[in-house]
């Protein structure tokens, strides 16, 4: 599964448009990167950059993005509104997808030694990624800005992370860290009030509302023994809320950003907002997303709704979308194109896919005399439809009248063989890529015996990926006769014949699959790992052969 990482600098520049346009071009000049969002602010001077890719792409995209800045951009000149002590002021990396925060802090961490050491820039990691406690806060980070940066380098507690401990007057310093995602969030209100929508964001939000002596509104703030203001605190960590009225839609919102959806998803800050908004005689319309969000939040979001309806979430990628959306709203003041708003659809610039194809445009194209599609294709996708007949079996037993209690058992037998089934169906077309793979190696040129040399063991990578593709196949066949075989003894009686055929699916992806490891290890010159793997997939077989029995058996004794 392809790793995720969204990176959101933010350059010291927001009016030149010819000096933003070299630092965002740098940027793309890597392969794989793609370029979400680009937000100039000509008062603060300032613009922020977004965009996503795989790991190692981003951080040389972003180092690419603080050379081109530290070239272009005169920090002893800079002026602007907001806070800032570097070209590139603040680097973070978000984890989007298949990637966990750790592993994140230590791409972040390369990042800031690299910048540090080549371009002679003091670094701080902030967040997830300081060395320090005092070093988490970006305020900490910053305090003194530009202006004040050459005498804190000179501290010993504010020793840079990486790079030099004396000042560099054109590029000054950076941050850089790894962090949550943020969101920026509205929910929309059926008022025109904002002291109303006020007063529910002070609900929630995690700063809560200032302690005023008799009228809350007019009273005087209470202070505590360091001469604080008190502070009631809103009911969601890690929000910040304000209400206020927009005037194109006429309507009161509550403005949130919520700056880390492990601890308040967008979906329970919806929810709780709702509550509020009842507690004070408004109703909440819907819901604006600001910006782009990961489709996991998106898939979070529509779980948590059908499991407030008791309903299976054991269904496609695309009806948990449109729950979500319509549970939150977040169509009401305009469409919401899922294609247009999350991360992962947004990069996803694979043309052509199988799996897109029609029914017929798939048998027709398999039927071309074309060798791809092939019979690894084929069998994940055979797979896939077992899969999908388990699950469909359990989303027919989770609806079932009299099972109502059952439900939630159902729904998770389904969310199993959804899993399984997602990956066989991403197997149809990384199969055929790896037969094309296999292909393009037998075409690299051969001129030269380091030509050969080369041709030859990307020959072997080649294959030795066509052989773990459909091994990998094979193996996600098998796994969800789990969900087959539990459907066949505690599913829906009526639908049987439907898990038999699920049965019957599985050990043809799986044989099919063995057949196509058998063929493509004959081409493979590590002659012990085929044998391990040929071995591997002969005792895989035969359970799965043994297993397809008991199941069809166990229908048939049922039928």
């Amino acid at each position: 599964m392809k790793q995720l990482i969204e990176c959101v600098p933010n350059f010291s520049e927001g009016r030149d448009e010819k000096i933003i346009r070299q630092i965002t071009d740098a940027i793309q000049s890597v392969d794989g990167i793609k370029l979400l969002n680009v937000d100039p602010g000509k008062d603060t001077n300032r613009t922020v950059v977004t965009f996503v890719g795989e790991p190692e792409q981003v951080i040389e995209a972003a180092f690419r993005g603080a050379k081109m800045a530290a070239q272009l951009i005169d920090m002893s000149k800079h002026k602007g509104e907001h806070p800032r002590f570097g070209a590139m002021d603040v680097c973070p990396l978000v984890p989007i997808a298949n990637i966990t925060m750790e592993e994140t802090v230590v791409y972040a961490r390369r990042l800031a030694k690299r910048v540090g050491e080549e371009l002679g820039i003091s670094v701080y990691c902030y967040e997830f990624a300081a060395f320090s406690n005092d070093r988490q806060s970006l305020a900490n980070c910053r305090a003194g800005e530009y202006e004040g940066l050459k005498e804190k380098l000179q501290k010993p507690e504010w020793k840079p992370d990486f790079g030099p401990d004396v000042l560099n007057e054109q590029s000054g310093a950076a941050a850089i860290g790894a962090r949550n995602f943020l969101i920026a969030y509205n929910v929309n209100l059926n008022t025109t009030s904002v002291r109303r929508a006020n007063s529910i964001a002070f609900d929630v939000r995690e700063a809560g509302r200032v302690v005023r002596e008799g009228d809350q509104v007019t009273g005087k703030i209470v202070n505590d023994e360091n001469g604080e203001p008190l502070r009631i605190p809103g009911t969601l960590k890690k929000v910040r809320a304000i209400g206020w009225f927009i005037k194109e839609y006429g309507v009161a919102q509550i403005s949130m950003n919520l700056t880390d959806i492990t601890v308040a998803s967008m979906h329970q800050a919806f929810d709780e907002v709702v509550e509020r908004a009842r507690e004070r005689g408004i109703r909440v319309t819907g819901s604006e997303l600001i910006g782009v969000i990961p489709l996991q939040a998106m898939l979070d979001a529509g779980k948590y709704f059908l499991r407030k309806q008791q309903r299976s979430v054991g269904i496609p990628d695309e009806e948990i979308i449109k729950i979500a959306v319509k549970s939150l709203g977040l169509d009401e003041l305009s469409p919401f194109d899922p294609k247009k708003r999350i991360i992962e659809y947004l990069i996803d610039d694979q043309q052509n896919k199988l799996v897109d194809l029609s029914l017929s445009g798939f048998s027709n194209e398999t039927l071309s005399e074309s060798p791809a599609p092939g019979g690894g294709s084929v069998s994940a996708y055979v797979g896939a439809l077992g899969a999908a007949l388990g699950s469909m079996v359990a989303n027919l037993s989770a609806h079932k009248r009299g099972w109502d209690d059952r439900w939630e058992e159902f729904s998770d037998w389904a969310e199993k063989g959804k899993i399984y089934h997602d990956r066989l169906l991403k197997l149809v077309d990384e199969d055929t890529a790896a037969f094309n793979a296999i292909m393009d190696a037998f075409c690299l040129p051969k001129n030269t015996n380091q030509e050969k040399k080369q041709r030859s063991a990307a020959i072997q990578a080649a294959t030795k990926h066509a052989i773990e593709v459909p091994f990998e196949a094979m193996q996600t066949a098998f796994q969800s006769l789990e969900v087959i075989e539990a459907m066949a003894t505690i599913g829906n009686p009526n639908s049987l014949s439907d898990a038999g055929v699920g049965a019957l699916c599985a050990r043809a992806a799986v044989y099919g699959a063995y057949l196509n490891v058998r063929i493509n290890s004959g081409e493979l010159a590590d002659k012990t790992y085929v044998g391990e793997i040929l071995t591997k997939a002969a005792s895989l077989l035969q359970e799965t052969l043994a297993r397809e029995t008991e199941i069809l058996n166990l229908i048939e004794s049922r039928i």
